[in-house]
């Protein structure tokens, strides 16, 4: 995985975001792990990071994660983030590009279920969020970066 994106568009120094540096996976015995940011940005969203391969694979969330099975939510997926992000929380300066409060939400492991390039499916351990959910790539409104996240 490349974190040239995510350093493509930030100033680290400025923002006070973890370096961009991709990990070794965690040791077999070890569950992955998810966060959930609330991000105060230009537009409140929340952002879904899951690690896999040595990164955080993301996607923002534009309304609340989905906790009940009847809710599915649009979830763009964008640039990988380091696993270091996972702790990140504070304020990103005005000027640096995703300015705005963040906050974890949620976080705890994950197991994953099943995964291909268009479904993903995946048991949360957190404290907010637990249970299956599914994240389904959707060509809604023409985007290939559009999936469908929704609790099964």
């Amino acid at each position: 995985m490349s974190l040239s994106e995510y350093k493509k568009k930030r100033k680290l120094k400025e923002s006070k975001e973890p370096p961009a540096k991709v990990k070794k996976p965690s040791p077999s015995l070890k569950k992955p792990i998810f966060v959930i940011h609330e991000h105060h940005a230009t537009h409140l969203h929340w952002d879904l990071r899951l690690e896999m391969n040595g990164v955080l694979k993301s996607w923002a969330v534009p309304k609340s994660p989905p906790e009940a099975k009847e809710v599915k939510r649009l979830a763009i997926e964008v640039e990988d983030h380091p696993l270091d992000y996972a702790t990140f929380h504070g304020v990103i300066p005005e000027g640096n590009y995703g300015a705005g409060e963040v906050k974890i939400w949620d976080k705890g492991n994950y197991e994953l279920i099943e995964k291909d390039t268009k479904k993903i499916i995946f048991e949360l351990k957190g404290k907010k969020l637990k249970g299956r959910y599914c994240l389904v790539k959707t060509s809604y409104g023409g985007n290939k970066k559009n999936w469908l996240w929704f609790k099964i």
